[in-house]
């Protein structure tokens, strides 16, 4: 987050009253709240304002929601709830795939949004100073600053990404579950369906560039490989 005293979030949504209502929400928790009713305009705030997080509409105008997360992702690490009006498994996974962190459909409940979003703010972890790199083949994880390298180059990971890679990497020998896991990364407060975390997975391989770095055990969750 930029501050420690501040939570920057942009609303992207062109329905007006359900961003009137979502901002008023949202600023009763003392965010900084920004609007946009469309992609271009909402990329270009995000990109100025340096938001901590986007809650985006995946039926915008012109550009879709899917593909500004995919654009916002090339600049900004920014947490990335999706709204979809067609709460259907082939919309949420693109927008899973292309770097959003978590999705809700429409009409949601803003108790439910709050408790998200507060989830998503306990979860960057204080590292322990002195806290050594780890090294699993070519793959190299720096908990410190948050840094992941492969062969020595540098890979992009969002947050999402990054915590599941931490949490399994933090115990190699322990295979956990995908409710541990979801757990570990979003706390109690997660809603939605656990294999959502398939997805980040897969994501992480991709990016990873193999599928030995994170094994899956069948019918249960996954553990660290060596690669």
């Amino acid at each position: 987050m930029n501050d420690s005293a501040v939570f920057r979030v942009l609303i992207v949504e062109d329905d007006v009253r359900l961003a009137a209502s979502t901002q008023t929400l949202l600023e009763r928790e003392s965010f900084v709240v920004t609007v946009c009713h469309d992609a271009e305009r909402g990329l270009e705030r995000a990109r100025t304002l340096l938001v901590d997080l986007v809650v985006l509409s995946v039926s915008l105008p012109g550009m879709d929601g899917i593909e500004a997360c995919r654009r916002l992702r090339t600049f900004s690490n920014a947490y990335v709830i999706m709204l979809t009006a067609l709460d259907t498994e082939a919309q949420r996974l693109a927008g899973l795939a292309v770097g959003a962190d978590d999705y809700m459909s429409k009409p949601f409940s803003p108790r439910e949004l709050l408790a998200r979003i507060r989830a998503m703010r306990r979860r960057p972890r204080a590292t322990i100073v002195g806290t050594p790199p780890r090294q699993f083949g070519a793959l190299e994880i720096d908990p410190e600053t948050r840094e992941v390298t492969v062969a020595g180059t540098p890979v992009h990971l969002t947050r999402t990404e990054y915590e599941i890679l931490d949490a399994l990497s933090s115990q190699p020998r322990l295979t956990l579950s995908r409710h541990q896991l979801l757990e570990r990364i979003w706390g109690q407060s997660w809603f939605g369906n656990d294999h959502v975390i398939n997805v980040h997975v897969s994501n992480l391989r991709r990016k990873l560039g193999s599928s030995s770095y994170v094994v899956t055990v069948r019918g249960y969750g996954y553990r660290m490989g060596t690669g």
